[in-house]
């Protein structure tokens, strides 16, 4: 073998070298112990993945507990889990404006899924001066009503179970008892809001659209105007918000976990209102008393509750 036949063979043998690396990276990547490899943007909707992928999926949460989606901002790992992921499951309805570019930059729009498709969306119907959702003209904030969650659940077992047949029964069983305790969950909800109909409620920000068209309470007004706690509010909006607590006594506000609560604290100052704290976009850590979307809504409507009886 000559000198030019030496170097075509270790440049071919070097070439082979490299793509059975990256064929082995990739496979690594995609599959840990044999297990779907999934990302949940939200701690919320990685709780509802997990509940119905169970020990049969690898999950990953994007967004750390207690940091607000609307503003949340990935890090080069954080993207790197997100392209090597066989689905995201994302909320969709524009919650997630920060990482679009990420998403369609980093992951084929295949593996994307929308768990909020679907559902019957709420418009805004205020001005487009405070926010990104507002643009899009949808409330994000699905997740407060849990027979949209159903919907999530239909979503998350078709996608899970097209990418890995071998578990379908295993995802629509645990899927299908997980609907029944959504049901349940409805079910006690209207037995602790219905006795104080008509209610009114103060809120940080415009979350509880789709809580106030289930059960039929009043969001009379938001500190912030907006579905996006990244907006802010005019002093005139502000004193117009305190001038409606007064006026229908409103007796609370509620604060959701991920916000800055000093406007919250200022209107409470001014009122003379009591600041309740609720769970927003976020669950708690595994040791509070939000761990799991379940618990998160039951917190909730005993804050509302709470609120209701002053």
């Amino acid at each position: 073998m000559n000198r030019k036949q030496r170097v075509l063979f270790l440049s071919l043998l070097i070439i082979l070298l490299l793509s059975a690396a990256c064929s082995s990276a990739q496979q690594g990547a995609e599959r840990v112990d044999g297990k779907l490899q999934v990302v949940a943007t939200t701690s919320i909707v990685g709780d509802v993945v997990q509940q119905i992928g169970d020990d049969d999926i690898h999950l990953t949460v994007l967004i750390p507990a207690g940091t607000d989606p609307h503003s949340f901002e990935p890090n080069p790992q954080q993207i790197a889990l997100l392209s090597d992921a066989d689905i995201v499951f994302v909320n969709g309805f524009g919650l997630e404006q920060t990482l679009a570019s990420v998403l369609e930059s980093s992951v084929d729009p295949k593996k994307i899924v929308e768990v909020s498709q679907g559902v019957e969306p709420l418009a805004f119907a205020g001005d487009a001066d405070h926010g990104d959702e507002e643009a899009h003209g949808v409330d994000p904030h699905t997740w407060m009503d849990p027979n949209n969650v159903i919907v999530w659940t239909e979503n998350i077992e078709r996608a899970l179970s097209q990418a890995d047949p071998d578990h379908a029964e295993a995802y629509h069983a645990r899927a299908e008892a997980y609907r029944q305790e959504l049901k349940a969950l409805d079910a006690w909800i209207r037995s602790q809001i219905e006795p104080l109909l008509p209610l009114k409620v103060v809120t940080d920000h415009k979350v509880f659209g789709y809580f106030a068209r289930r059960y039929g309470i009043e969001q009379v007004g938001a500190i912030i105007p907006a579905y996006s706690a990244m907006a802010q509010p005019s002093a005139q909006e502000l004193a117009q918000l305190e001038d409606a607590i007064r006026a229908l006594g409103v007796k609370a506000v509620l604060v959701g976990n991920t916000v800055n609560p000093q406007l919250a604290k200022q209107v409470a100052e001014d009122t003379g209102v009591t600041l309740i704290p609720i769970y927003t976009g976020s669950l708690s850590g595994p040791d509070g008393p939000a761990a799991t979307y379940l618990d998160f809504m039951r917190y909730n409507v005993q804050a509302i509750v709470e609120a209701a009886q002053g």
